[in-house]
């Protein structure tokens, strides 16, 4: 038997077990709907074709909102709002969070932020500042790498948002709001698996 033969056998099977396009509309699908569990459990309302209600509930069980997704969500919950000092070191929090790394990436989320704040600082007419939504849209797609969103990396968004802005005070549904709000869908989702694990355990023993 020639070497060749198994090989080709492996391919054909990996190949078989590989579906693209339906891993990649699962995904999309499983994504939008963390991002909308965000922008509704802080009050955002959900738009156009996302308009389809989506409970925190109906995240449970699944994989655990990003910090990239929850930075979407904002897009939803504050997308028209023009983006501020204080928004751009809330994004830059969260990209540090993110990526593990401690510098701004060039033409990444938060060096975006960063430029649009710069520049909406020198504009007098609200329609000609950047928004909210031009930044953070397809945030993820933009991040070099991503993680679950945890309490810590909501605090460290807070604080960053709270210290630049001049009332010292966070935006209702802004971007500390979308952090926080999927931080604490991923505890009740922890929570939640742990308790179904723990029950699993007695029946077993039982």
């Amino acid at each position: 038997m020639s070497q060749e033969q198994p090989r080709r056998e492996e391919a054909e099977q990996e190949h078989e077990s590989i579906k693209p396009e339906e891993n990649v509309k699962d995904v999309q699908e499983s994504s939008l709907a963390r991002k909308k569990a965000v922008a509704e459990s802080i009050g955002g309302q959900v738009h156009g074709k996302d308009r389809k209600q989506v409970s925190s509930e109906s995240v449970s069980g699944r994989v655990n909102i990003t910090i990239g997704e929850a930075l979407e969500a904002t897009v939803v919950t504050a997308g028209s709002k023009p983006v501020d000092y204080s928004d751009a070191a809330a994004i830059q929090a969260a990209e540090v969070r993110a990526t593990g790394r401690t510098n701004i990436i060039p033409g990444g989320v938060a060096a975006a932020a960063q430029s649009a704040a710069t520049r909406n600082a020198r504009l007098t007419k609200e329609e000609e500042k950047t928004k909210l939504a031009e930044i953070l849209a397809e945030a993820s797609s933009k991040l070099p790498s991503d993680k679950p969103v945890t309490r810590k990396d909501a605090e460290g968004v807070i604080g960053a948002e709270l210290r630049n802005d001049p009332n010292l005070c966070t935006r209702p549904g802004g971007v500390a709001a979308s952090i926080a709000a999927a931080a604490r869908l991923n505890q009740t989702n922890s929570t939640s698996s742990t308790k179904n694990n723990d029950n699993n355990l007695k029946q077993k023993q039982n």
